[in-house]
């Protein structure tokens, strides 16, 4: 009273299906007996590769050309932020100079301010 593993798979499979899935065999059936007769199946394809052959040389060509012009472009692009990159650097290096320059002239007038805070202070000490 075992089932096969066919016959439990067949019942499970609906009735379209297996239809469907006998058509499909009989169709490569077809197509396997018949070579002449599956060239006339697919007529579509070798009219397009009939004009892709004649087109071919001319569509590389030109995207060649494209590629080559694209990569040219790039090449500026790349080119344009370095250098803006480079200028931003200057730039840059030029602030930070300047802000310890700035720095140091701050630190100067701070020692300078105590010099004048501390003189005031014992003028003020004296003069009482």
């Amino acid at each position: 009273m075992k089932r096969s593993s066919q016959d439990s798979g067949s019942r499970s499979i609906p009735e379209d299906r297996k239809l469907y899935v006998v058509d499909s065999i009989n169709d490569l059936n077809k197509l396997n007996l018949c070579p002449a007769g599956s060239q006339q199946l697919f007529p579509l394809e070798e009219k397009l590769q009939d004009v892709s052959t004649d087109s071919g040389n001319g569509s590389h060509s030109l995207f060649l050309v494209g590629l080559i012009v694209v990569l040219i472009i790039s090449l500026a692009l790349v080119s344009f932020v370095i250098f803006l990159i480079v200028q931003t650097e200057n730039k840059m290096e030029d602030v930070s100079r300047r802000l310890a320059a700035e720095g140091k002239d701050i630190d100067d007038l701070k020692k300078i301010n105590s010099i004048i805070v501390k003189r005031l202070n014992q003028l003020d000490s004296d003069q009482s």
